[in-house]
């Protein structure tokens, strides 16, 4: 669906911005202001209104309308932005229709970064929990000069709840639909005078959504979540402040997601896992006693088990026995096999930072400056046992990145600034696996940016911004390639953005809009070889290879209005076009000219919160989205496969919330897909059905059904 004839993106867009226009006019009411977002993943804390840049802050409000457990629960209401399953859980996500959707053999570079307290998460997002979270900044665009390689498309950041002065605590309770039950404790307070904590500890079980016939059981695709984090604020002198955090994070998740019969029911006799143990460190040292700068040092380790497996057919052993298949030409057809991952995964960083204070500035007074310094080491051990593997595959990926970093912001006049931003990265990797195979590569990357803001009254605000993103490139696992094709280089992504953020009302409303164009080159995508044999028979290879370039462009919006003490309304729009350019996919076919993949034409929310009293809230919201591709396949041994085989379906889902409010306890009733609307955020394409003479057709991984439950938050 393109942009012109997305009718129902395009209504509620004029309706916004009919709301902002009207909302100019419109005497003010004695109603509480907007609350006040501070945006803290930059260098330096600032409005969310004052931002030059296009991004979402998912706040702890938000959080507890849904009753959201996961990101994957919330993301919805950000614009443009989407989740690859394939997991129990969200491990990928895409940001204006660029990001990774799953990951195998091959070690992989992601495109969407996620970080959760100075930890670097990415590629790992199914721990992104919400319990005791504060909010999450979602940036959309290239992050070069803050987050280098990891944020081409952008970066999710995840702050939680800091150390309180006064002792407080939280309880809280989930009772829901599919047995799932949930406990969150919260402890904060001074533990000395100048040391505060904070103590946060989650579980969550639930059955999941589907039923194995098979083995007669509900929970093969279960939850069983455990999440545990402490923090330490510490005021280790007048000038010196150190913050420590630690996590641990304890999933124990079944994965049995995929039906032969594409509904909520499993034929599966060994059901996969999907399964992680990380414990993770982050220190940060705050250091003012310098005259003329802000010292701050960051460190940072991490370490993961993951477990990821699957029954490959999706089936038991018998399924085509003519006893049971109607066809009895395809008796007997089955096969059994499964398919097992095992990674250890390490990384260590260190960040040094220095950021002018009041004063010095640079330039006459004009420029305040950050400068920095960065190192990460990463290590990865994969074992994969696979059924029909001659013996178990391993391999060993081992990468230090080190950057040089830089940005000046200059105030040109009293209403308009110029944002500088640079950052010089080197990344050197080295991969070995047990089919003897080895590669090595070193990329040195630049990304960067050019803001120019203006302030045009204290209420409004217009930017734009050119933008350079950039990721490694990485190694091919097949030492059958070619030299050649070994190895593929870094893509780079340019943006192009126009914004502009107005307060409206007495900052009873907001207006947040921006519009971007992309440029893509050197995209890694998959391509093809063919390789001829002594012998004179053939073997084709894929492989990832710099073969195509593309441009993403679209519209962003997000809207609130608070329009009376009783009524507030809210929303968000996400218009977005893709396309390749130049590019032939692995079986040789050209692609040019066609949309990426999870990237929905639009994306909406829209919602209202409705408070008849003091002790009553009731929420109501609406999520929407476009059909998208599920991966760039479009052809089949050489024949083009129907556009509906490929794509999603579009969505429109309903949720709701009501509670009462007391002094110290809230109960909620809530619940998610009102509709039980049934909609995929995995498929693929391909025969896996015995009963059918494995015939190819689409398969896809449900996303949640209709869930409700009630929670019961007691603070003290």
């Amino acid at each position: 669906m393109t942009l012109s004839k997305s009718i129902i993106s395009l209504a509620i867009a004029s309706a916004l911005f009919n709301v902002s226009a009207f909302a100019n006019e419109l005497s003010s009411n004695d109603t509480d202001d907007m609350e006040v977002i501070t945006v803290s993943s930059d260098f330096r804390q600032q409005n969310l209104q004052s931002t030059p840049s296009s991004l979402s802050v998912l706040t702890a409000d938000d959080i507890k309308l849904r009753n959201a457990q996961h990101l994957e629960e919330l993301i919805a209401i950000s614009p443009n932005v989407n989740y690859a399953s394939g997991s129990q859980r969200a491990r990928y996500f895409q940001i204006r229709g660029i990001g990774e959707r799953s990951q195998f053999k091959e070690p992989i570079n992601p495109s969407v970064g996620m970080i959760i307290d100075d930890v670097d998460f990415t590629g790992i997002g199914s721990i992104a929990t919400l319990f005791d979270v504060s909010q999450a900044e979602v940036f959309r665009g290239p992050q070069g000069t803050r987050f280098g390689a990891n944020a081409l498309a952008g970066m999710i950041n995840i702050q939680t709840n800091v150390p309180t002065e006064e002792f407080e605590g939280a309880i809280k309770l989930d009772l829901g639909n599919y047995n799932t039950a949930g406990l969150g404790v919260a402890l904060s307070g001074p533990a000395t005078e100048k040391i505060n904590y904070r103590f946060a500890m989650n579980k969550l079980v639930s059955d999941g959504y589907m039923e194995n016939i098979f083995l007669n059981t509900e929970d093969t695709n279960n939850r069983d979540e455990l999440n545990i984090r402490g923090k330490l604020s510490i005021a280790a002198t007048n000038d010196l402040t150190i913050d420590l955090t630690g996590f641990y994070f304890d999933f124990n998740n079944g994965y049995d997601a995929f039906s032969l019969d594409n509904n909520r029911t499993t034929y599966s006799d060994e059901p996969g896992f999907d399964e992680q143990e990380t414990t993770a460190l982050a220190a940060k040292f705050t250091y003012d006693g310098f005259d003329n700068f802000t010292f701050v040092s960051i460190l940072t380790a991490a370490d993961s088990d993951l477990g990821y497996g699957y029954d490959e057919d999706w089936a038991y052993v018998g399924i085509s026995d003519p006893d049971v298949i109607e066809n009895p030409d395809y008796a007997y057809w089955e096969y059994t096999s499964t398919d097992h991952y095992y990674r250890e995964k390490s990384s260590q960083s260190l960040e040094f930072r220095a950021l002018s204070k009041a004063g010095s500035e640079l330039f006459n007074g004009s420029t305040s400056w950050v400068a920095g310094l960065y190192y990460k080491s990463d290590e990865e051990d994969l074992l994969r046992q696979y059924t029909y593997a001659d013996s178990d595959f391993s391999s060993n990926n081992q990468s230090d990145s080190f950057a040089l970093y830089g940005q000046f912001d200059t105030q040109l006049n009293t209403k308009l600034t110029l944002t500088t931003g640079l950052r010089l990265e080197n990344r050197a990797a080295d991969y070995q696996n047990s089919d003897l195979f080895t590669d090595d590569t070193s990329d040195t990357m630049v990304g960067g940016k050019v803001v120019l803001a203006y302030q045009a009254s204290n209420d409004s605000l217009w930017y734009g911004s050119i933008n350079r993103g950039y990721k490694a490139g990485g190694h091919n696992t097949d030492g059958s390639l070619s030299e050649e094709f070994r190895s593929f280089d870094p893509e780079y992504l340019v943006n192009y953005e126009i914004g502009y953020k107005v307060s409206l009302l007495n900052d009873d409303a907001y207006l947040r809009t921006a519009m971007f164009y992309m440029d893509r080159t050197d995209m890694q995508v998959k391509s093809s070889q063919t390789i001829v044999r002594e012998d004179g028979s053939t073997e084709f290879i894929e492989f990832l290879g710099n073969a195509a370039t593309g441009n993403n462009y679209g519209l962003e919006l997000d809207a609130a209005w608070q329009i009376n003490e009783l009524i507030d309304i809210y929303g968000s729009l996400g218009l977005l076009e893709t396309e390749f350019n130049d590019f032939t996919d692995s079986q040789g076919q050209s692609l040019s000219g066609e949309a990426q993949s999870h990237a929905p034409s639009y994306q909406f929310n829209l919602g209202f919160n409705y408070r008849p009293s003091d002790a009553w809230l009731v929420n109501i919201s609406v999520d929407g989205k476009d059909e998208f591709y599920f991966s760039d396949t479009r052809y089949y041994d050489g024949e083009r496969i129907s556009k509906a085989d490929l794509t999603s379906e579009s969505i429109v889902l309903l949720n709701a919330s009501i509670s009462y409010l007391a002094e110290a306890w809230q109960l909620k009733l809530w619940g998610r897909n009102l509709t039980d609307e049934d909609y995929a955020n995995r498929g693929f394409y391909f025969p896996n059905d015995p009963r059918d003479g494995y015939t190819p057709k689409q398969y896809t991984q449900l996303s949640e059904p209709l869930v409700f439950g009630v929670t019961f938050d007691y603070q003290f």
